[in-house]
């Protein structure tokens, strides 16, 4: 992602997510996002931290306007084809209400290896996480 990115990907962030990254976490973090455009507009992106053999999953959202057109898996599998050849696993946290994503990441031969009990801050109280994990095979 390129600096010029920043305001429409922190758009998409804060239509998507209830708990959205700031524009500070986007700037801190542009070495790991990958941005999706059509049309010359980007209209999603996925963050992926990669380090000693691992790699996290942090942050993946399309717009709106795009949803359920293939984007987010596109946008998906090519951030896991482009893992370095060292990472073996990509893991994950996802939202229990995320149905959409959970059959996203399962589809993709992510597997549940645990949760997080009251992870995620709601309108009205707390929310578990899901934690997902899939083997890299290089």
């Amino acid at each position: 992602m390129i600096i010029a990115d920043i305001e429409s990907v922190f758009g998409i962030e804060k239509v998507n997510s209830p708990s959205a990254w700031s524009l500070k976490q986007f700037s801190e973090s542009l070495q790991c996002i990958n941005v999706l455009t059509v049309n010359d507009e980007v209209i999603g992106f996925v963050s992926v931290l990669e380090a000693a053999g691992q790699a996290e999953l942090q942050n993946i959202s399309i717009h709106p306007d795009f949803h359920g057109l293939g984007y987010g898996e596109l946008l998906l599998r090519d951030a896991i084809e482009t893992l370095s050849s060292d990472t073996k696993q990509l893991y994950l946290e996802v939202r229990v209400s995320n149905f959409s994503a959970i059959r996203l990441y399962k589809k993709l031969g992510f597997k549940d290896v645990g949760n997080r009990k009251d992870y995620y801050a709601t309108e009205f109280g707390r929310e578990d996480a899901i934690l997902m994990s899939l083997s890299v095979i290089s």
